[in-house]
């Protein structure tokens, strides 16, 4: 899980913010404002993986 951990947070947490980024431009640009919200839901689902991801890297890392 160590192996697994060090590759998919760091990605996970990219993700996120790339998405968090892409999601405030489309928004600040004013360009479709439905756009924007799928972005938005997105990043909602991504982070919430992501912290599932660490919360398991925790758990996991305290075990062994």
């Amino acid at each position: 899980m160590d192996t697994v951990s060090v590759a998919l947070v760091p990605l996970a947490v990219a993700a996120v913010g790339l998405v968090l980024v892409l999601g405030l431009w489309h928004m600040l640009r004013g360009s479709s404002a439905n756009r924007s919200q799928n972005l938005m839901r997105w990043r909602v689902i991504l982070q919430f993986t992501a912290v599932c991801l660490v919360m398991a890297a925790i758990y996991f890392t305290q075990k062994g």
